[in-house]
């Protein structure tokens, strides 16, 4: 690999590694509303936010997953944007930010009210989504309760404020109540004897759930400027128009083949983003670093145009390809993709603003991906200098993955 002017920091054995990771965020606010894996935490967020050389100048989020750095300048007044390219997600960033009147926490506390009491009645559910073997994920009382009850979410004439705020409460609930474990680093089903949850055990969950996101939506936020917008990463400008940022505090997708899609396809089948197993596939292709369903396959005929900039990398890939073709290439896409989207990106940064990227590491077969270092020539080559890499934590997996900041500075 490249040697880059970067600094290399290691971990503080005195960390308490929950400020790095999404059990830094269950307790604050707004942040628990919904799991998605991996997340990164709002503390290192705000260390970076109080840190930023250029704070009259908004900050951006690329990458906007759960949408923890839009949401943590809303509640600091920081103006903001946020970009992504899945439209559950740009419509959760939107939800988590937004103003709720206390009408509409009322009206979602009588709509909850309302679909508690259907998933307690009898008789099969009106409507289903079409996910994949949707009876592994919940057994039949629990999963006609929750169709019963989402029933009443489609034909409320409740405003949209109240309905976010039950359908934030329904995602919690569906989560609750499947055959879902979160032991490992992504969502996997269970394998206990638990006992399948029941109708009761629906309602209660929704119940439970809107308590705990009303008491932190009545606490209003503070008004400053703040845009969430869908599209590509890889054309930043294309989505942002003229606005110039200061600094950019970011996760993207790590090189370990880890699909968002998949996490989300729960949410997302029952709030209609997807209808057909079809839609996820084609979703995940248009994400960086996706490989659900039909992305698979395109991957594997994917090839690139051009040699690639990056030091090594063709190397890397030459040794992946000796276990895996699919996965080299795998691995030769996520970079052209993020060196397209640093390009993009270092055209809406104003000189002297700052890129904080967090970022994982990957090991493919006995071959060990340097992600951060790749990243650190990244930004070299596409207008940013004192690059810096900080070692964040271990990862629970194998020995050898960290979580790492790469930052730098645009000249």
């Amino acid at each position: 690999m490249k040697r880059t002017s970067a600094k290399i920091s290691k971990p503080d054995p005195r960390t308490d590694r929950s400020r790095f990771t999404f059990h830094g965020n269950v307790r604050d606010t707004r942040y628990g509303w919904l799991r998605l894996t991996p997340a990164y935490s709002v503390h290192l967020v705000r260390e970076l936010l109080e840190a930023r050389a250029l704070p009259e100048l908004p900050v951006l989020d690329p990458f906007c997953g759960t949408g923890t750095t839009l949401l943590t300048c809303a509640e600091l007044g920081i103006s903001g944007a946020t970009l992504d390219v899945n439209p559950f997600l740009v419509w959760l960033a939107r939800a988590k930010t937004a103003k709720y009147s206390a009408k509409s926490l009322v009206r979602a506390d009588l709509l909850i009210g309302e679909m508690g009491r259907a998933a307690l009645a009898r008789g099969n559910a009106p409507w289903l989504p079409a996910l994949h073997q949707i009876d592994k994920w919940w057994g039949k009382p629990a999963l006609h309760a929750l169709g019963r009850a989402f029933v009443v979410l489609q034909q409320t004439d409740a405003d949209k404020p109240a309905q976010d705020l039950a359908k934030l409460a329904f995602c919690r609930s569906l989560i609750k109540s499947a055959n879902v474990s979160f032991g490992h680093q992504s969502m996997s089903f269970a394998q206990d004897d638990r006992k399948t949850a029941s109708a009761r055990h629906v309602s209660l969950a929704l119940r439970e759930a809107f308590t705990s996101i009303a008491k932190a939506a009545a606490v209003a936020l503070p008004t400053s400027p703040r845009r969430v917008h869908q599209g590509d990463a890889r054309s930043v400008a294309k989505h942002v128009g003229k606005t110039i940022f200061g600094s950019v505090i970011t996760s993207p997708p790590y090189a370990n083949r880890m699909s968002y899609v998949r996490e989300l396809r729960p949410y997302m089948y029952w709030l209609g983003y997807l209808e057909e197993p079809s839609d996820a596939g084609e979703l995940d292709w248009q994400a960086i670093g996706g490989t659900w369903g039909s992305a698979t396959s395109r991957v594997a005929v994917w090839q690139s145009k051009r040699k690639s900039p990056l030091e090594d990398l063709d190397q890397i890939t030459r040794k992946i390809a000796e276990h895996s073709d699919v996965l080299a290439r795998y691995v030769a896409k996520y970079f052209v993709d993020m060196l397209e989207h640093v390009k993009s990106l270092s055209g809406v940064i104003a000189r002297g603003g700052q890129v904080h990227y967090v970022v994982g590491n990957s090991k493919f077969f006995d071959v060990l991906l340097p992600v951060e270092r790749i990243f650190a020539e990244i930004f070299e080559l596409c207008g940013f200098s004192g690059a810096k890499i900080t070692t964040l934590r271990k990862r629970t997996s194998k020995p050898e993955l960290f979580e790492y900041l790469v930052s730098a500075t645009k000249r």
